[in-house]
Parts: C-alpha cells; sequence; structure tokens
C-alpha cells in the first residue's frame, strides 16, 4: 500500500477514534486523556513512517494537505462539519441540568460547575440556556433577569433631558483606534515621536 493511501487510512481512522473519544479541547483534558490521545497520533503514524526521511515527510504533508481539504469540505457541506466537528450540545435549559446531554458527553455535574464559574456565574438558576460545543467551550445565555444593562437600555431607561452631550476637551481624544485599523490608516502621534 502506498504511502498516500496509508496517511488517508490513517488519518481518517484517526478522526473517527478521536471523535468517538470526546469533544474536549487539551486544556480541559485530564493527564490521562491527554496521554492516550498522544498515544493514539504515535500509533496512527508508526506504520506510515518506517524508517525513510522523505516518506516521514510525504506523510507529513498528506496530513496537512488532508486537514486542509476536510476544514474546506467543512465550510462547504454542514453536514460533513456536523459529522466531523459535531454540534452543540444544550447542557442546561431554563436553568435546569439536562442530564442526558451531560451523560452522552460524560461530562460529570462538577465538570459542568466548574465551566460555569469560570464565565462568573455563580448560580445555574441564572443561565436560560447553556451549551457545550464542539471544541468543549461553555456557550451560554442568561435568563431575561440576570443579564447585564447595556448602555443602549441603559438610554432608554432615563429621561432624554439628562443625555447631555459633553464637550469634547481636546481634538486628540476623537480617533477611533478601532476605525484606523479598519480603515488600514497608521496613526502618526507626534507625541509618541
Amino acid at each position: 500500500m502506498s504511502v498516500i493511501l496509508k496517511s488517508i487510512l490513517m488519518i481518517t481512522a484517526g478522526v473517527c477514534l478521536l471523535r468517538f473519544a470526546g469533544r474536549k479541547s487539551i486544556s480541559q483534558m485530564s493527564l490521562a486523556q491527554t496521554v492516550i490521545m498522544i498515544s493514539i497520533g504515535s500509533i496512527i503514524i508508526q506504520p506510515i513512517i518506517e524508517t525513510s526521511v522523505w516518506r516521514t515527510i510525504v506523510a507529513a504533508s498528506v496530513f496537512v494537505l488532508f486537514l486542509i481539504i476536510l476544514e474546506y469540505l467543512q465550510l462547504k457541506f454542514n453536514s460533513l462539519e456536523k459529522l466531523v466537528t459535531g454540534k452543540s450540545r444544550v447542557v442546561i435549559q431554563n436553568g435546569q441540568l439536562q442530564m442526558k446531554e451531560l451523560k452522552k458527553l460524560r461530562l460529570s455535574v462538577d465538570q459542568l460547575e466548574m465551566l460555569v464559574r469560570q464565565q462568573g456565574i455563580t448560580q445555574l438558576a441564572s443561565i436560560q440556556t447553556a451549551t457545550i460545543e464542539p471544541n468543549g467551550q461553555l456557550g451560554y445565555e442568561l435568563k431575561e433577569e440576570e443579564k447585564p444593562l447595556t448602555i443602549g437600555e441603559f438610554k432608554r431607561l432615563i429621561h432624554p433631558s439628562m443625555l447631555k452631550q459633553v464637550p469634547n476637551p481636546s481634538p486628540q481624544s476623537n480617533s477611533d483606534i478601532f476605525k484606523e485599523m479598519t480603515n488600514k490608516r497608521l496613526h502618526s502621534d507626534p507625541k509618541l515621536k
């Protein structure tokens, strides 16, 4: 079997194995899970490499090329993206844990609570919907009464006479650094030179 066919076979097997293994990112894996994932990578590459440096370069190139093609195809075909990458899973709905989804994800309540605390949320009841994204991260939407007040909402709440424009004290503070980046202009401040 040629190096290219072996590489494609091993990549396909590796994607299937890693997809089956779960959706946690390396930073969320335990030490044992990380060692197993690295071992799978070593095992997958072993039959391809043999002893030739050129075969190793060709095999690595096929891996990278296959990854690029796979990512491109995922952009074109949503069903392929769902198959390879997966989709978000709802783990909290209306402040209630979705235990079936947690079991499917092999995620304990303690692990979920850790992800929620890392977002600065102190109560599960504050969450309208929370998902575990395909990359293993937590996505969430707070309940309406728990959401922070935005400037737009604040302006609608206060009386219009309280919205006086404050005069701009200096013309230099008028430059918007985000507009500068989007307009691809260089900002040259004489004070910095």
